[in-house]
């Protein structure tokens, strides 16, 4: 037997990383797998993770609303359909010319509103259910409610739960592999003798 695999020590002390390390980190990687499960489905999910992008009545934008009309209709329908208490500071604008549409994004809240680029017609008011779950897939959701800036929590858990997968990978192959060549020499010795 080679001596680095030989150590039982390295063993014992790989094998309680490994078992420390899924137990405190066990709820973590639950979420991040079912919130990964969901965004990976919003496409399929008839409307309810995402909504589905409407028609307007024409492509281009040569015959379109200007930008600024397109945004106080976006904003007065907040008030109106939604909450007159929600912010109207957008996020972004979601320009899409091949579909005659501008979805309009919401940047303190979860709401967005698809307007027609040529009439200024609502064409749908979505919740916006995907953005949450992918906030909190990427826990930049504590970013968004405790108003940090520049997202360090975000930075912080993506940078810590990429580190404890890659310690769970190195230390639970380390656990399957030296067995697989303790018992492959062994029956090598075996045959030998």
């Amino acid at each position: 037997m080679t001596v680095f695999y030989k150590k039982r020590n390295i063993n014992r002390i790989f094998r309680k990383i490994h078992r420390i390390s899924s137990i405190y980190l066990l709820f973590f990687f639950l979420m991040t797998a079912i919130t990964g499960t969901l965004l990976g489905l919003k496409k399929h999910s008839s409307g309810y993770l995402l909504a589905n992008t409407t028609t307007g009545s024409v492509a281009g934008i040569s015959n379109w609303l200007p930008v600024d009309s397109l945004y106080s209709i976006a904003q007065e329908t907040l008030h109106k359909s939604i909450s007159p208490k929600l912010s109207p500071k957008i996020s972004r604008m979601d320009i899409r010319p091949d579909n005659g549409i501008v979805k309009i994004l919401f940047a303190n809240h979860f709401w967005a509103i698809q307007l027609d680029g040529s009439t200024g017609k609502v064409l749908r008011i979505e919740r916006r259910r995907s953005d949450i779950i992918e906030m909190i897939h990427t826990g930049l959701i504590l970013d968004f409610y405790f108003k940090t800036g520049n997202e360090p929590i975000k930075a912080i858990y993506t940078t810590s739960m990429g580190l404890a997968l890659l310690t769970l990978l190195i230390t639970g192959f380390w656990l399957w592999w030296i067995p697989k060549l303790r018992k492959k020499e062994s029956s090598s010795e075996n045959h030998l003798a």
